[in-house]
């Protein structure tokens, strides 16, 4: 598998977050969805800093999973969906 390949596999965009439930729903580079189970421990990392709170992702951010299939120990945001809205590509 080329780099690209590998980064985009690797990516995920954030269609749902329901925090009562400590779930997430991505969308992956098939365009299916999968619903994700998430601990207390589970770690979103951004620019904006890091936190155990799903309060910081966003419908439409890009974001990559590190940890056990279906079970993220850290979700990296990559990108913020308003990041992608305002991108001079658009």
């Amino acid at each position: 598998m080329s780099l690209t390949d590998s980064i985009q596999q690797d990516r995920h965009i954030i269609v749902a977050v329901d925090t009562a439930r400590n779930t997430v729903r991505i969308k992956g580079v098939a365009d299916a969805c999968t619903d994700l189970s998430c601990s207390a421990q589970t770690l979103v990392v951004s620019d904006e800093g890091s936190r155990a709170d799903l309060t910081a992702l966003n419908a439409g951010d890009i974001v990559r999973l590190e940890g056990p299939v279906g079970r993220p120990e850290r979700i990296v945001v990559v990108r913020r969906v308003w990041d992608e809205l305002s991108s001079p590509e658009w």
